[in-house]
C-alpha cells in the first residue's frame, strides 16, 4: 500500500472516461488547482504521481520546457544561487534543437524527465502515434548521452488511462503536478508568488515553466526559492520524492 497522491482514471466505461477526459482536460489548462487526488496507489493498476509523503518537509519544484532559449539560464542562474535542485521535463524536439542547454540543466544538478518528442496532447494520438512518440523522444535523449530519463509529464498534462498503462509498459513513471500558479499565462510575479507559497505543502510538486512564454517566473523564483525554505521546506527531486514516500510506506505496512 502506498501513500502518493495520484490520478488513477480506474476501471470506467470508454464514453464515460471520455467525458472525464475532457473535463480534466478543461480544469488543467485553465483552472488554478492543487491538481491532487488522495487515493491508495495499487501496483495492478498504473497511476500518475501528483503529490508525495505529507510524512516529511520535501517538495519537488518542476519546471516545463517545450520551446525556446531565452528563459532557462536566468532561471538556472537563479537556482544556482538559491542553492535549489529541480526537474526539468523537456521534450525531444527542444533537447535536440538546444543540447548545450540541456548540459547545463543536468551540469546545475538538476533532474532531467521529458514529455515525449513533440509537444502535442496525447488525446489527440492513437496508441500507436504515442508508442512513436516516446520511442522517438528516448532515441534523442539516448544519442544526447541521457539513457535513463523515466520521468515522463504528457503534454499538457493530458492522459487517460490507456495513456498511463502504455506508459507503464514502456517504463516511465507518469508525474503530475499539486501546486500549479499558471505562469505561462504571466498573471503577475506578486501572483505567481502568493500562488506558490500561499498553496505549497508536504510532499507538493510545484509546476513552473522554463519556455520563453515565460516573462515574470524568474523575478518571481527570487521570493519563492529562499520564501519557501524559510517555511521548512526541503526541495528535492522528483525521484527522491518518489523514493522516500516509498519507503515510508513500507514502514507504514
Amino acid at each position: 500500500m502506498s501513500h502518493f497522491y495520484v490520478w488513477r482514471p480506474g476501471k470506467i466505461k470508454r464514453w464515460m472516461l471520455t467525458i472525464i477526459a475532457a473535463l480534466f482536460t478543461a480544469l488543467f489548462l485553465w483552472i488554478e488547482t492543487d491538481g491532487s487526488f488522495s487515493v491508495f496507489s495499487s501496483k495492478e493498476e498504473p497511476a500518475a504521481l501528483s503529490k508525495g509523503s505529507t510524512k516529511d518537509p520535501n517538495i519537488a519544484l518542476t519546471f516545463n520546457i517545450s520551446y525556446g532559449n531565452e528563459k532557462v539560464e536566468p532561471i538556472l542562474a537563479k537556482l544556482k544561487k538559491h542553492k535549489v535542485k529541480a526537474t526539468f521535463f523537456v521534450i525531444g524536439e527542444w533537447a535536440e534543437r538546444h543540447p548545450n542547454l540541456l548540459k547545463k540543466i543536468t551540469e546545475g544538478g538538476h533532474e532531467l524527465g521529458m514529455m515525449g518528442y513533440r509537444y502535442k496532447s496525447y488525446l489527440k494520438m492513437e496508441p500507436e502515434q504515442i508508442r512513436k512518440d516516446l520511442s522517438h523522444a528516448r532515441e534523442i535523449f539516448s544519442k544526447l548521452g541521457y539513457k535513463d530519463v523515466k520521468l515522463l509529464r504528457p503534454p499538457s498534462g493530458h492522459f487517460n488511462e490507456d495513456i498511463l498503462k502504455l506508459a507503464e509498459d514502456q517504463g516511465y513513471k507518469v508525474i503530475q503536478w499539486s501546486v500549479n500558479p499558471n505562469d505561462w499565462e504571466n498573471p503577475g510575479t506578486q501572483k505567481i508568488i502568493d500562488t506558490v507559497m500561499g498553496n505549497t505543502k508536504k510532499g507538493d510538486i510545484i509546476l513552473l515553466h522554463a519556455s520563453d512564454s515565460v516573462k515574470q517566473t524568474p523575478e518571481a523564483l527570487e521570493t519563492i526559492l529562499p520564501g519557501l525554505k524559510n517555511k521548512g521546506f526541503e526541495y528535492v527531486h522528483v525521484s527522491e520524492l518518489i523514493s522516500r514516500a516509498e519507503a515510508q510506506s513500507k514502514l507504514v505496512e
